[in-house]
């Protein structure tokens, strides 16, 4: 077959193979290597991809509601928060990590070693004795839930040409979709009606499927990870673990710092900024050591290529701006509009909804007009519809803003998709792993940035009209947006006119958010002006597209 590197049957039949020219000795080996390679059944593993990503997706939002049952059985309500911000931690900081690893050994044992991390910490979670060891654990099923995220969106990539990709990616948001709205409610349910032990225990048979699943049906060819500038098939790989280490301390210390800042000491106090000054010092250190290292954790060309360096940056923004809608939009919902917690998922959902909708029809218009193009009328229609949101009307129906979210959805689905898949596109096996880590991690310390700055932006927003208040009916008020949605809940405790007035300042701090979130939009537009007009293919991506699907379905 001309034009892919004469790739012989058995050889497309392998999980994830290069398509590149070997050269050399590799080249003798070459014919025993890939006529040995078992032929990967794509139907099971894009299964085990789904489980493993509901798992993921499940443990960042299962545990919200069962949060009274746990303080009440465990105690330790003064730091119960770390359940979510340990889990956030241990998962972006080792995105790097794995994505590095799985360029160096595989796809496969770095999946296999993510899932039984996670169950390991499913299962400690359940067995946890105090609120102390329950966040170490919860730590540990993070350092899990890294190497499914990352993992899983490369193993995506590296099973479908980029034409098929869509599709996949689009089951990929579905589930992530459906999880993360149907978390909150299935913890609520397991804490109320057994026991919330059981939010872990049900990760156990979900994961140990998974895992069979991989097992029996994931095979790969590992010279497919093997740099030819950088390694041979006889040098053994070598692990930065300098350099993991300080992307550990850097990410670790920037993100408690962004996490608690606000929240458990003010954002002036010394925590705060012994925590910033420390995380960056440690950057410059990470720094140094990339660039010395043999085989850096995050190589240089990663912010060298314009390519991923543009989309490195027009996801941080997405993370930012997803703050918005995904945090602050329920609390609107219940705050201003009055609705109940599953309406105001409801309203919330219906972006989910649209996104994998629009994801799966992406295809159509980036092979039109350009992935660029593509991404940049996504996002000029999602800070659009992120200006709109503030000139609802007071108090408005549910049916406004869950309109408004759909079509979110459907323009941020048009907007990530093409992104990721561009950047997948244009590297080859062995750096394909590192590149879609490196997207996924600035978009998780955007989402963290976001919610520390809109954070900020909503309690000023809120203090302020608080303050504000007509004598008549200051006295009394609550201090913060917690503490007026839980006084709006309960709104009898309240005049008339105090509950009316605190409606009101609750839908203006969510419009400073949005317009917040509209501005993140724009940074991310104008980081894709600076993206090259046509996205590069590599000759991986070419030889897939031409020789089509390599696995049997």
């Amino acid at each position: 077959m001309s034009g892919t590197g004469g790739r012989t049957e058995p050889e497309r039949t392998a999980g994830a193979v290069p398509k590149t020219e070997p050269t050399g000795s590799a080249a003798a080996e070459q014919p025993e290597t890939r006529a040995a390679a078992p032929a990967t059944r794509r139907g099971p593993v894009v299964a085990a991809l789904m489980l493993g990503m509901a798992l993921a997706a499940l443990d960042s939002t299962i545990i919200a509601t069962a949060v009274p049952q746990i303080v009440g059985d465990l105690g330790g309500f003064s730091v119960f928060s770390w359940l979510f911000s340990g889990y956030l931690l241990a998962v972006t900081v080792t995105l790097p990590v794995y994505g590095k690893l799985s360029d160096t050994f595989g796809r496969k044992p770095v999946l296999v070693a993510g899932i039984v991390i996670f169950l390991a910490g499913s299962l400690l979670c359940a067995g946890a004795w105090n609120m102390a060891s329950l966040i170490a654990f919860r730590v540990l099923q993070g350092l899990g839930g890294g190497a499914l995220q990352g993992t899983v969106q490369t193993i995506a990539a590296d099973l479908y040409p980029m034409k098929e990709r869509p599709r996949i990616q689009a089951k990929l948001s579905t589930v992530w979709a459906t999880s993360s709205v149907a978390g909150p409610a299935l913890g609520g349910l397991l804490a109320a009606y057994a026991d919330w032990r059981w939010i872990f225990l049900v990760n156990l048979p979900v994961g140990a499927l998974a895992l069979w699943l991989v097992l029996r049906h994931f095979f790969e060819d590992k010279r497919g990870y093997e740099d030819p500038a950088h390694r041979t098939r006889t040098t053994r790989p070598v692990i930065d673990w300098p350099g993991a280490l300080a992307i550990f301390a850097c990410g670790g210390l920037l993100l408690t710092a962004l996490v608690q800042g606000g929240v458990a000491w003010p954002w002036l106090s010394a925590p705060s900024l012994l925590l910033l000054g420390g995380s960056a010092l440690c950057a410059a250190a990470t720094v140094l050591i990339e660039r010395r290292a043999a085989e850096p954790i995050i190589p240089g060309w990663v912010w060298r290529r314009r390519t991923i360096s543009t989309v490195n940056l027009a996801l941080g923004a997405l993370g930012l701006l997803m703050v918005a809608p995904t945090v602050f939009l329920p609390t609107y919902a219940q705050a201003v509009l009055g609705l109940g917690p599953i309406a105001a998922g409801f309203v919330l959902s219906t972006m989910t909804m649209s996104w994998p909708v629009a994801a799966a029809l992406s295809s159509h218009v980036y092979n039109r007009f350009g992935i660029r193009t593509c991404a940049l009328l996504g996002i000029g229609a999602a800070t659009l519809v992120l200006l709109a949101f503030p000139q609802l009307p007071y108090p408005g129906a549910a049916w406004q803003p869950a309109l408004l979210m759909l079509a979110l959805g459907a323009t941020l689905g048009l907007f990530q998709l093409p992104l990721i898949i561009g950047v997948q596109s244009s590297v080859g096996y062995a750096e394909r792993g590192t590149a879609t880590a490196s997207i996924l991690f600035c978009r998780q310390v955007g989402q963290s940035v976001g919610a520390a700055l809109f954070g900020a932006v909503a309690n000023t927003t809120l203090a302020g009209r608080l303050a504000d208040a007509p004598a008549g009916i200051r006295a009394g008020l609550p201090g913060d947006l917690d503490a007026v949605s839980r006084a709006l809940e309960h709104a009898g405790t309240l005049t008339e006119q105090a509950t009316d007035y605190l409606r009101h300042a609750v839908d203006t701090t969510v419009e400073h958010v949005y317009y917040g979130a509209a501005v993140a939009g724009l940074l991310a537009l104008a980081a894709l002006l600076f993206a090259p007009r046509r996205f590069p293919v590599h000759a991986d991506a070419r030889g897939e597209g031409e020789a089509g699907p390599a696995e049997k379905d």
